[in-house]
């Protein structure tokens, strides 16, 4: 039986490559129905939008893709929660290499101040080290734990104008990002971001004015107006559909693309790669990769960051989930409205596998909004899981010409 799977997989995948790229992951969750049935039957109910590229090496290592994908559709709308923070770690490191400024390196005290209603500042950080707010563990932060503020203080130094302006440069056009998280930050707020300083002890490196963004970034979307009812701010129901109107856009394929030409940047022409050093990709693997429970700085109580905390795909977040030790997986998650979204790079060392994959699934069966009550752990964890899984599982399987030299994702999490 088993047998008899894997010669279907392997004929789907063939026929797949030669005619569309839409076929073989539906074929692939079908052959499992006692995981993915569920979903299956309702697919636009959960909402469920895949990418998966498979990686082949030339003889000099060189990567080429071939990616496929389900129900991706850039006009309907999800809620990308999180995920927006991993352009904004590629952009503020960015902005450090393009401001040419003699001293300034993203270990600099970045000392955050206010000039606008509901504005706060940021004179230290308890959780580093030495007590100073950097953009170095800004990143860290953001990517280990996917810590809001840390995120707010990176999006107040880029600003708003920037980070859409460069979503636009690298292609990714059906996305947009237009506010600080977790903090109800819309309208003229949103518009609005912090004057900075940097300083290398006592030396004023960089000073940024308060930056202001009068540009709106419309988008053609559907599946705006959801649900039967909402919770307000007051935590009271209003019977209502709740409205995602002017609210962050990153879609799949915008994910799927960032996260390629991140961690590949070889299989870029250099105009398309992104303007980051080799100290720069190092610092975004190892936090991407690095595991809450390996850091020192800042230092996570265990009960409430567990090892697979930030790990959606192939972990499906579980609490007492057996690490694999040869399988590192680079990525960004976000959780919210009832959305689940990771865009992943997996990587294990032992067997030379590489593949990536970016997913979203929704669960809310009550159709309210705002109320925290979503189906994560019964639905979402458990279906991000399995997709990774059968993913990897395949791969084990698929055949390649050229073994990956993958030492470069090999890092130092001491």
């Amino acid at each position: 039986m088993q047998k008899s799977i894997l010669c279907l997989l392997l004929l789907i995948s063939a026929n797949s490559m030669a005619q569309t790229d839409t076929i073989f992951l539906k074929k692939l969750l079908e052959s499992k129905p006692e995981l993915f049935s569920g979903i299956l039957n309702h697919p636009n109910k959960n909402e469920v939008q895949l990418m998966y590229t498979q990686v082949n090496r030339a003889k000099n290592n060189k990567p080429s893709f071939k990616t496929f994908s389900y129900r991706v559709d850039p006009q309907h709308y999800f809620y990308p929660a999180s995920t927006v923070k991993l352009a904004a770690v590629i952009f503020a490191l960015e902005k450090i290499n393009e401001l040419k400024i003699p001293e300034l390196t993203a270990y600099s005290t970045m000392i955050t101040d206010t000039a606008f209603a509901k504005q706060t500042p940021v004179t230290e950080d308890l959780t580093a080290a030495d007590g100073k707010p950097t953009i170095a563990h800004y990143i860290k932060k953001t990517l280990l734990t996917s810590d809001n503020d840390a995120y707010n203080r990176l999006f107040e130094f880029i600003g708003r104008a920037e980070i859409n302006a460069k979503l636009k440069k690298y292609g990714m056009t059906d996305s947009r990002i237009l506010n600080r998280l977790a903090i109800g930050d819309s309208g003229i707020y949103e518009k609005n971001t912090n004057p900075i300083r940097f300083y290398n002890g006592k030396k004023l490196i960089y000073n940024q004015a308060a930056q202001y963004d009068p540009n709106n970034y419309p988008l053609t979307l559907s599946n705006l107006i959801v649900g039967i009812g909402y919770m307000d701010s007051n935590e009271k129901l209003v019977n209502k559909p709740y409205s995602f109107e002017n609210k962050n856009v990153f879609t799949i394929a915008d994910q799927h693309l960032l996260i390629k030409r991140l961690m590949m940047p070889e299989a870029f022409t250099p105009n398309e790669r992104f303007n980051l050093k080799p100290a720069d990709y190092e610092l975004i693997y190892t936090y991407m990769s690095k595991l809450p429970t390996e850091s020192d700085y800042p230092k996570y109580d265990t009960k409430e960051f567990w090892p697979t905390y930030a790990k959606m795909l192939f972990y499906g977040r579980e609490k007492n989930a057996t690490i694999e030790p040869n399988i590192r997986i680079f990525n960004k998650y976000g959780d919210s409205y009832g959305f689940i979204i990771d865009n992943a790079y997996v990587v294990d060392f032992k067997n030379g596998i590489e593949f990536f994959i970016t997913a979203v699934v929704q669960s809310n069966e009550d159709g309210i909004y705002n109320d925290g009550k979503y189906e994560y752990k019964t639905v979402c964890y458990p279906f991000m899981k399995n997709l990774g899984r059968t993913i990897y599982e395949y791969e084990l399987t698929r055949k390649k010409t050229q073994q990956a030299n993958l030492s470069r994702y090999k890092l130092n999490y001491k």
